[in-house]
């Protein structure tokens, strides 16, 4: 079994769950998981877990993004995306000042309504399936958190925008809601995710690229190892009897340390978790276990 996280290039026409099916097909494993969904029509990074990474699933989901987008004026769509029904269209006599600040004025906090076509779940039924039978709900704004937006390029009706932003961030709700501010509507023409956390677009591997590596015994060379997660971590390796205890996931002393979270390494060198230090007890407790199968 493979252990680790790939940055994977979701092409367009994939959704986040038919690349992980491809990967397991791929690498003839069934234990894989991605972290954060991405449209179908969207392209660019979506980290893969293998093995006993996928415990980093949650942890690198909730990290920064960035996105580039490209936000169409005039247009309002029920997905609010190119992909849906235009619901309305209004000229767009604004100007590119005008759309600067109007832009601007979305940095920092912002409430956000999310879209009824997403995979949201509200009373146990996703949103999505609720907008696909033509139910449409009452949905609360929820607070994201828009680090910084840089405007690339404005050729009315259409902007090109870098956004980097919190986890749980609409960036088709963000294009409506500019739409909605300047009283033109909008909707997002496109979406390239070119960051999730640490993992760039850049890195970033297509499935065929894979699937060649595999081919070529190869594959290593595009799996990050589970511990380079958390290379800001000091390590610890640990021997006899705290290495039973590590094992068995439970807490042990080291008088030497005395700090916050450590990785946590075998006497054979193996990466067994991460721990973090208890004031009460004086010790170390686990806080995430990674075993190897």
């Amino acid at each position: 079994m493979y252990n680790g996280i790939i940055n994977v290039y979701k092409e367009s026409g994939f959704t986040s769950h038919d690349v992980v099916a491809k990967l397991r097909g791929i690498l003839h494993q069934k234990k894989i998981g991605h972290t954060g969904t991405l449209d179908p029509e969207a392209t660019g990074v979506l980290p893969v877990c293998l093995g006993n990474a996928t415990r980093l699933c949650d942890m690198i989901t909730d990290k920064s993004k960035e996105y580039r987008a490209v936000l169409l004026l005039g247009i309002s769509t029920d997905t609010e995306d190119a992909t849906g029904k235009i619901l309305s269209r209004k000229a767009v006599n604004v100007t590119a000042k005008d759309i600067e600040k109007t832009i601007n004025s979305f940095a920092g906090k912002y409430n956000q309504v999310p879209p009824m076509y997403s995979a949201l779940k509200v009373n146990g039924q996703k949103l999505c399936d609720l907008a696909r039978k033509g139910v449409e709900i009452e949905r609360k704004p929820r607070e994201v958190f828009i680090y910084d937006i840089i405007i690339e390029k404005i050729d009315i009706p259409e902007v090109t925008m870098t956004v980097k932003c919190s986890k749980g961030t609409y960036i088709r709700s963000l294009c409506r809601d500019i739409g909605e501010k300047l009283n033109t509507g909008g909707t997002m023409k496109s979406l390239v995710r070119t960051r999730t956390g640490i993992f760039n677009i850049e890195n970033a591997v297509r499935l065929s690229e894979i699937s060649k590596c595999v081919a070529d015994n190869n594959i290593a060379s595009l799996i990050m190892p589970t511990d380079s997660f958390f290379n800001d971590y000091p390590a610890v390796n640990v021997s006899g009897r705290n290495e039973m205890l590590v094992k068995n996931g439970n807490m042990i002393i080291l008088p030497e340390f005395k700090g916050n979270n450590i990785k946590v390494y075998l006497s054979d060198g193996v990466f067994a978790g991460i721990y973090g230090y208890d004031e009460v007890s004086h010790s170390y407790k686990p806080r995430k276990m990674f075993p190897v199968q």
